[in-house]
């Protein structure tokens, strides 16, 4: 019989740090300083602004725990107030604050992703958002050696300059970072089928760094048109697994896994219940749509198969994640609490997770709270 989570250690594969206002401006070259991130006082929040353009408010990080409050009244005032930058959440860039937060939630370590970061592919200019990458990495690296053995990073990368990505990829893993964050949809010509991306994909591999899509990270083109995050739509948010199935596809249509056996692909945020079905469609097209897919695999494999072998998937609360778990694969799964977004599962992570892998056997607990994350990322 499986028992609840007593006694399990959690790694959360998907915590998040909110940076402060005067990050970028003191930390960038003084010629680049001018064109710095800011961050914007207005009259209900306030939002950070890559000169005229709205990035994200800093609402998302202001509330945390706020939504398991019993009063609907205060649940409702999430995102309306307690919107300004001295309502973050202290963990969210204090890394001593992180590591008590972490012991109210029962969690034992946690990888951390950007905020604003997540956004800031949105800037066209790609030299430039190297530079501005380069700054949150050093910055992270800090954040997490204040407790190594609780805390781990994830660095900022843009692949479409990929001998700058690599060289960023390689000092990141130096200071400790365990992967890399990239676009789910990258601009214009340049897909993840593109040759181009080769040497990263061969430089990751080789480097153990997994590299993840997160929701959100899409770089600029006519087909974007959420980027501005004031006109996000509904539409949109519930449907944001069309980017990473697309990405995902190009990869492996492109034989990228079959060529780097070793890289590790992560979805993280746009939840879990559409794989089975975006499994069944490519080994579908593999075989039913051979005009179309004249590509090949070795050994007889299935495209479904690089899933299996390749590709991790973070999860919170997606109902039918546990329903499904047999055709995503356990072993593909790994939970994370989104600290410390209003959406996530702070301060009731460890109950949140108990409740959810209530079916599971305790075999497959120990996979989804630890093991999975521990190997994908390398943490003892």
């Amino acid at each position: 019989m499986a028992q609840g989570l007593e006694g399990y250690k959690i790694l959360s594969a998907d915590d998040h740090t909110f940076e402060r206002s005067d990050l970028w401006v003191t930390r960038l070259p003084k010629n680049l300083q001018d064109r710095a991130p800011r961050l914007r006082s207005l009259d209900d929040l306030d939002m950070w602004y890559y000169g005229d353009f709205p990035l994200v408010p800093l609402s998302p990080g202001t509330h945390p725990g706020r939504r398991y409050e019993d009063d609907p009244e205060v649940r409702a005032e999430i995102g309306r107030t307690r919107t300004r930058e001295e309502h973050l959440r202290p963990g969210a860039y204090d890394p001593d604050e992180r590591v008590k937060d972490l012991d109210i939630d029962g969690i034992d370590k946690a990888i951390h992703y950007s905020t604003l970061g997540l956004h800031l592919y949105r800037i066209e200019d790609r030299e430039f958002l190297h530079e501005l990458h380069k700054v949150y990495n050093d910055w992270l690296s800090e954040y997490c050696a204040a407790h190594p053995d609780r805390l781990y990073g994830i660095a900022l990368i843009n692949p479409e300059l990929p001998d700058k990505a690599i060289e960023e990829l390689e000092r990141c893993k130096k200071m400790g970072m365990v992967g890399a964050l990239v676009p789910v949809w990258p601009s214009p010509g340049m897909r993840y089928n593109h040759e181009m991306y080769e040497p990263f994909w061969a430089a990751c591999q080789d480097l153990r760094m997994p590299i993840s899509f997160h929701i959100g990270c899409n770089r600029p083109g006519p087909e974007n048109e959420f980027m501005d995050f004031s006109k996000l739509t509904p539409s949109w948010l519930s449907n944001v697994d069309f980017w990473p199935r697309n990405s995902l596809g190009d990869m492996i249509f492109a034989g990228v896994f079959e060529r780097y056996p070793g890289l590790q692909v992560g979805i993280i945020e746009h939840e879990v219940s559409w794989i089975p079905h975006f499994l069944e469609r490519i080994d579908y097209t593999y075989t039913d749509r051979l005009t179309m897919c004249p590509v090949r695999f070795k050994n007889d494999a299935m495209p479904s198969d690089f899933w299996k072998t390749n590709c991790f998937v973070g999860f919170q609360q997606d109902p039918y994640t546990m329903r499904l778990r047999d055709i995503i694969g356990v072993d593909n799964i790994q939970f994370g609490a989104d600290y410390p977004h209003d959406e996530g599962t702070f301060p009731m992570s460890r109950k949140v997770a108990e409740e959810v892998l209530a079916g599971c056997t305790d075999e497959e607990k120990q996979k989804i709270v630890w093991d999975n994350a521990a190997r994908t990322y390398g943490i003892s």
